[in-house]
C-alpha cells in the first residue's frame, strides 16, 4: 500500500528535505503541517494519512512559554487527534539530545518525548523518538540554531565569524543521513536502541575551532583551483553545504586563460595528490606537444573536432598515431617514455580536456622536448 505521509513542521530545515527526498521516491501523497495550517486542516490530514513524521517545534522564541506551546501543547493536540480518529498510525518524532538536559528547550522536548510514548502504551501504535544532534546541510536557517549553517553563510558571503571556544568539541550529523534513516525507520518499523530511542548512525565529531578552519578554507580553493579532500566525508558534507550558502550572483568564477597565435591552455581543476585538469584549444593544422616525462601521465579527450595523437617511444623510430573525435568520445593514455603530440587535423577550433597526474611544478617539471616526428 502506498504511504499517505502527514509531515508536521513540513516549512522547516528537515521538513523540507524530506519533503524533497519522498518525492524523489515516489511517494506521491505528502500532507504538510506547518504554522499556517488549521487544526481542521489538520484533523483532516490525521483521517487519512498511514504515517506522522512529526517535526513541528520551537527553538529560538521570543519567549520561553513559547518552548511549551509549540514543543509540548502541540504534540499533544496530535495525539489527541490520532486519539479521536482511533488511528493506529506510527509516529515517527524528530527530538534533540537536549531532552536529556535541564534547560526550557530540553524539557519541553522532554515532555514532547513523553507524551508520545504515553500514546504509544494506550493506543499500542508504532512510536519512533529520534533524538538528533547539530544537524546541517541545505536549506538550514544560518544565524539561527547551526553553526554550521552560520559558519558556511557568512564565510561563503565574506561576513565574520565567531569562535568562543575552539576546543568545545560538537556532534554533527548530516541532512541527508538524517532522511534516510527516517525513510528507512518509515518503510522498516525498527526497533527502538539499548536506550528507547532511535538514532542516526552516521555521525561526526569535530571541535569548533577545527570545523571554522575547514569551511574557513573553502574560498581559497576558487583561487588555487583546488578541491577539498573528499576522502574525509565529513569534509564533503561540509563543502556541499557550503556551496548551498553562495551568494546568487556568486556560482561563477573566471580561469585564468593563457593565449597564444596556437590557441590557448586554461587550467581548472589543481590538486596536490590527485593532478590537475586543464582545457587545451588548438587552431586548425596546429600541433601542441612534442614532449615526454619519466613519470607524470596524462589522459586525453577530444571534446570537439578532430586530431591525431601520436607517439614514439624515446629512442626509438616507429611513430604510432590515433586518430580521435567528437564523433566518438574516447580517453587517450598518455604512457611515460614516449614523446608525444596532439595535431588539430580539422576545420575548426580543436577543443582537448587534459588530465595530468600531478600539477605542475616548475622547479621539477618532469618535461622533455623532443619532437615525435624527425625530420630527415
Amino acid at each position: 500500500m502506498q504511504q499517505k505521509i502527514l509531515i508536521t513542521g513540513a516549512k522547516g530545515f528537515i521538513g523540507k528535505n524530506l519533503t524533497a527526498e519522498l518525492i524523489n521516491r515516489g511517494y506521491d501523497t505528502v500532507y504538510p503541517c506547518d504554522v499556517e495550517t488549521t487544526e481542521e486542516e489538520l484533523e483532516r490530514y490525521v483521517k487519512d494519512c498511514t504515517f506522522v513524521f512529526h517535526f513541528a517545534g520551537v527553538n529560538r522564541p521570543k519567549d520561553e512559554s513559547e518552548f511549551t506551546t509549540g514543543n509540548t501543547i502541540f504534540s499533544e493536540t496530535l495525539i489527541r487527534l490520532l486519539e479521536k480518529e482511533g488511528r493506529n498510525v506510527p509516529v515517527l518524532m524528530s527530538s534533540s539530545i537536549q531532552a536529556a538536559l535541564d534547560n526550557p528547550y530540553g524539557i519541553s522536548k522532554k515532555a514532547a518525548e513523553d507524551a508520545l510514548f504515553r500514546h504509544e502504551k494506550e493506543s499500542g501504535s508504532k512510536v519512533m523518538i529520534f533524538r538528533l544532534p547539530g544537524v546541517f546541510g541545505k536549506w538550514c536557517r544560518p544565524n539561527y540554531n547551526s553553526v554550521v549553517a552560520t559558519f558556511c553563510h557568512n564565510i561563503a558571503n565574506g561576513l565574520p565569524i565567531e569562535v568562543h571556544d575552539p576546543k568545545r568539541e560538537l556532534e554533527l550529523v548530516y541532512i541527508d543521513d538524517v532522511v534516510a534513516a527516517f525513510i528507512d525507520a518509515m518503510e522498516q518499523l525498527p526497533k527502538a536502541d539499548a536506550d528507547g530511542f532511535h538514532h542516526v548512525k552516521i555521525t561526526h565529531r569535530v571541535t569548533l575551532g577545527d570545523l571554522a578552519e575547514r569551511i574557513g578554507a573553502f574560498p581559497e580553493l576558487r583561487q588555487n583551483l583546488g578541491v577539498p579532500d573528499f576522502s574525509d566525508p565529513l569534509t564533503y558534507k561540509l563543502y556541499s553545504t557550503y556551496l548551498s550558502y553562495l551568494a546568487e550572483d556568486d556560482f561563477s568564477y573566471p580561469l585564468t586563460m593563457k593565449c597564444d597565435n596556437r590557441g590557448s591552455f586554461t587550467e581548472f581543476i589543481r590538486t596536490p595528490d590527485r593532478g590537475q585538469v586543464s582545457v587545451n584549444v588548438a587552431k586548425p593544422g596546429i600541433t601542441k606537444g612534442n614532449h615526454w616525462h619519466h613519470s607524470k601521465n596524462e589522459k586525453f579527450l577530444v571534446v570537439k573536432g578532430e586530431a591525431d595523437i601520436c607517439f614514439r617511444k624515446v629512442g626509438e623510430e616507429k611513430v604510432i598515431t590515433y586518430h580521435v573525435s567528437d564523433q566518438e568520445l574516447t580517453v587517450v593514455d598518455i604512457p611515460t617514455g614516449y614523446t608525444h603530440c596532439i595535431t588539430n587535423t580539422g576545420e575548426e577550433d580543436l577543443i582537448t580536456v587534459m588530465w595530468v597526474s600531478e600539477a605542475f611544478d616548475e622547479k621539477h617539471p618532469d618535461t622533455f622536448f623532443e619532437p615525435v616526428i624527425r625530420k630527415p
